[in-house]
């Protein structure tokens, strides 16, 4: 689907639910500035809607599409919350160590937030325990933690800062 139709199902989706009492709504939307951003941007603006949290991986081709992002954000009035960077390593399923994984030759989301004034909301490895987690249906979050469910543990603590910064976070404390 795209277009007018996609559009068409995006507002749809988001007038005729009856979503209930919310605390959080996620929208995973593809990167760029689509007629679908701007769709999700005025219907949710109805909602008062928070802001954005951008997702972006080390290597420049990501962060450049970011960029296009936070122009569009500031554009349109959306505030961005944060940068979250994905894939920011490898760890390894034997040893858990975490490796890079691609080349951040321009110093990848950290940096990218301190050039545009934008909070770092964290850095999330690439970890096979994320996928053995789905496939088993089995929450993440068991102990022992992962590399990777310790980092979306802390990816959540800073955005519910963000969100609410003058009241403490509804996560348990750190185990």
């Amino acid at each position: 689907w795209r277009g007018v139709r996609k559009t068409s199902l995006i507002t749809q989706f988001l007038r005729d639910v009856q979503w209930g009492a919310l605390d959080y709504l996620v929208v995973d939307a593809p990167p760029g500035t689509s007629d679908e951003h701007i769709s999700l941007v005025q219907l949710l603006r109805r909602a008062a809607v928070d802001g954005a949290v951008l997702v972006t991986t080390p290597q420049e081709v990501s962060l450049m599409d970011v960029r296009k992002e936070v122009d569009f954000c500031r554009k349109s009035g959306t505030r961005v919350l944060g940068v979250v960077e994905n894939m920011s390593g490898f760890v390894c399923p034997s040893c858990r160590h975490c490796a890079p994984l691609f080349f951040a030759n321009t110093g990848g989301a950290r940096q990218l937030c301190r050039e545009l004034d934008l909070p770092f909301l964290g850095a999330v490895p690439m970890d096979p325990a994320v996928s053995q987690a789905a496939e088993l249906g089995r929450s993440l979050f068991r102990p022992p933690l992962s590399p990777a469910a310790l980092a979306l543990r802390s990816v959540v603590r800073a955005l519910l800062h963000q969100l609410q910064p003058h009241t403490p976070s509804a996560l348990p404390p750190r185990s």
